[in-house]
């Protein structure tokens, strides 16, 4: 059900961007209609997660110079902020098979056994039990990575944080970006680690989700 009432909101929102910003603005622009703020997540709500604001961005240094860079897509996810309102849960799976480094050879290698093994670990997870706010910000997020068969503790701290009443499709979307650094080692992802490839990961996580109740 939650995911029917976000595929309606998303549709709704294309259309109405579709259709209003024809006559407002040029083709494939946001109609100029302002985003009203609405505080914090509501208390008791269940938030959907949009998979097309929901990404996870990584970055490794190698040979002491340039970082490799790559993107991953989101296949859905949750939210559940509970009745105080001061904390919550959150789900999130990953397609590891989507990433994208922006170099096709380089997809193909990061997605071997080499690397992430998207074979055999197709799918990547985050877990929440606890959302830790300041005032009606969210500013932590502490919970477990699940990658190539391996859970293990992983904390999102976030670098901005707002929510507002779409004007596209009149609902609360909550959201921000987060940042972490692991060691891929702890994953079992240990290929380069003795020429020149660091062991050390920061991940970029942009997430949006849709309160849906």
């Amino acid at each position: 059900m939650k995911k029917l009432l976000l595929a309606m909101a998303l549709s709704a929102s294309a259309a109405f961007t579709g259709a209003s910003a024809q006559e407002q603005q040029p083709s494939g622009f946001a109609p100029a209609v302002a985003a009203k703020p609405t505080g914090g997540p509501v208390k008791n709500a269940n938030y959907v997660v949009d998979p097309t604001h929901t990404f996870v961005m990584y970055e490794m240094g190698h040979y002491g110079t340039t970082t490799n860079r790559g993107r991953f897509s989101t296949k859905d996810g949750s939210v559940q902020i509970d009745g105080t309102g001061a904390s919550g849960k959150v789900d999130i799976t990953m397609d590891i098979s989507s990433i994208n480094t922006g170099v096709d050879l380089l997809n193909r290698h990061v997605q071997s056994k080499d690397f992430f093994n998207v074979a055999e670990f197709p799918t990547g997870r985050f877990v929440a039990d606890r959302i830790d706010f300041s005032g009606d910000k969210v500013v932590d997020v502490p919970g477990t990575l699940t990658l190539m068969g391996q859970t293990k503790p992983v904390t999102l701290k976030a670098v901005r944080f707002n929510c507002y009443l779409s004007p596209l499709i009149n609902r609360q979307v909550c959201g921000g970006d987060f940042e972490t650094t692991v060691e891929r080692s702890d994953w079992g992802i240990t290929w380069g680690l003795n020429f020149g490839f660091e062991n050390k990961v920061k991940l970029l996580v942009q997430v949006e989700a849709v309160n849906v109740q």
